[in-house]
């Protein structure tokens, strides 16, 4: 699977409510950087960050570690 099927499946697994995809496809120590520069740590965190949100785009720039998303940069 390539990095950008990656990010698309974390985009639907998000749109698609799907919260099982969704922690698989983050690394369990994903650092995530939102645009306000906000930066979270870690695969909980992330998905609290998540949860408070109605949508999400692809990141404008990314790294994978082991098939899973380990940084994300809105």
């Amino acid at each position: 699977m390539s990095g950008d099927d990656v990010v698309g499946a974390v985009v639907a697994a998000f749109h698609g409510g799907d919260a099982d995809r969704l922690r698989l496809a983050l690394h369990p120590y994903v650092h995530w950087t939102t645009a306000e520069g906000r930066r979270i740590r870690g695969r909980t965190n992330v998905l609290v960050l998540l949860a408070t949100r109605t949508a999400l785009t692809p990141p404008a720039a990314y790294e994978l570690r082991d098939g899973q998303v380990y940084r994300w940069y809105e």
